[in-house]
């Protein structure tokens, strides 16, 4: 799909959904009714957002697909980021064939070249976006760092997690949202 940049350039971006919105057929796994709304909070559709990652890629974040998503939004000057970022690397790893994760470092509370030092440092394997203006993390309702928001197939919020988490506590919840999209 195309877009149009500030500028007035077009940019091609790359859809994370499995079909252009349009297209998509928002069922369940369990069965129920999806929700209407949309907002930051469990059991709601998750906010949609179109966000430039690392490599100048337009990513189109939002609606249903094959994989659940973990947003990762974090800032380089964040000790429990940091703490936190090799571990993400684990998760992302381990769930690869069933999830998506995606780091939003939230550039309007940090500067670009640290969190491009960060990614570095800590040699992210998922997705890295810049939330330049910190409109994706404003959508959220975006109050510390890091925040991880878990999304499930069908583009509902499974869960708001605020601050740290160790990659045990991250691999409980991501067990539990992977059970129930077997069902």
């Amino acid at each position: 799909m195309l877009l149009r940049n500030r500028e007035g350039k077009t940019e091609n971006v790359q859809h994370v959904n499995d079909a252009p919105p349009a297209e998509q057929a928002i069922l369940p796994a369990d069965g129920k009714t999806l929700p209407t709304e949309s907002g930051p909070k469990a059991g709601l559709l998750a906010p949609s957002f179109t966000i430039q990652g690392e490599n100048g890629t337009v990513y189109a974040v939002g609606g249903a697909r094959d994989k659940a998503v973990l947003l990762n939004f974090w800032a380089s000057w964040c000790d429990p980021c940091r703490a936190e970022a090799p571990e993400l690397n684990k998760i992302a790893e381990k769930y690869k064939d069933t999830l998506d994760i995606y780091g939003i470092n939230v550039t309007s509370y940090d500067y670009k070249a640290n969190a491009d030092r960060f990614v570095k440092k800590y040699k992210l394997i998922f997705p890295v976006m810049f939330d330049l203006k910190g409109e994706a993390y404003a959508k959220y309702n975006g109050a510390v760092f890091p925040t991880n928001v878990l999304i499930d197939r069908s583009g509902v919020i499974s869960e708001i997690i605020l601050g740290g988490l160790t990659a045990e506590q991250l691999d409980v919840k991501l067990e539990k949202l992977m059970q129930q999209q077997r069902l």
